[in-house]
């Protein structure tokens, strides 16, 4: 039932990334990040990016599972994805960086949103700092700073995996909400790839 619910749900949503994301006006602050345009550019996803590079495999999916790390039977509100510790993470959809921490289970983690969707990234290298410019996200070592309510672009480098917060090995926990609900990453990937993705 849930499946469906994601699927009907992610199908509703698909129709709303035609559509203008109401980013014109916001503050531009470079991202000193590089864009790498989606490979699949017949569909409506074509401005969309695979959000790790060196990507290995799938490690843990969305819905319940046992935690690897207590141990417990709980919901996972996200895809992992492995990858080599300090493999670059790339921004899912252009949109505006809504929050940063680094004090949560989730470890150092962005959030930014697209119109309704809300995409957010876990247990990445770096910290987030306060300074009298505002909050942002630093990672010395990748090169990166991204700031809070900065515009960054699909495909953008915004941060690198990590194993900060609550983790057994390096990987991208990424997560995805549509109007406040989460969904099933997978279901996105298999949309962007035309169902080729084996998730």
């Amino acid at each position: 039932m849930m499946q469906s619910l994601n699927k009907k749900l992610l199908f509703m949503a698909i129709a709303t990334l035609l559509l203008p994301l109401g980013l014109n006006g916001w503050r531009e602050v470079p991202s000193q990040a590089q864009y790498v345009p989606a490979t699949n550019s017949s569909n409506t996803w074509q401005y969309a990016s695979f959000p790790v590079e060196n990507f290995q495999t799938y490690t843990s999916g969305y819905g319940y599972r046992t935690s690897p790390v207590t141990g417990q039977y709980q919901f996972h509100r996200g895809l992992d994805l492995a990858a080599p510790l300090g493999s670059y993470v790339r921004n899912w959809w252009a949109g505006r960086v809504v929050a940063l921490s680094d004090h949560t289970a989730c470890g150092t983690m962005i959030t930014i949103q697209s119109g309704n969707w809300t995409h957010i990234y876990c247990h990445l290298m770096g910290t987030v700092e306060d300074s009298s410019e505002g909050r942002y996200f630093i990672d010395r070592e990748g090169g990166l700073v991204i700031w809070l309510g900065q515009d960054v672009p699909s495909g953008a480098r915004i941060g690198r995996v990590g194993m900060t917060g609550r983790t057994t090995g390096p990987h991208l926990h990424w997560g995805l909400k549509y109007r406040g609900e989460y969904l099933d990453p997978a279901l996105v990937l298999q949309e962007m790839y035309g169902g080729q993705a084996n998730l």
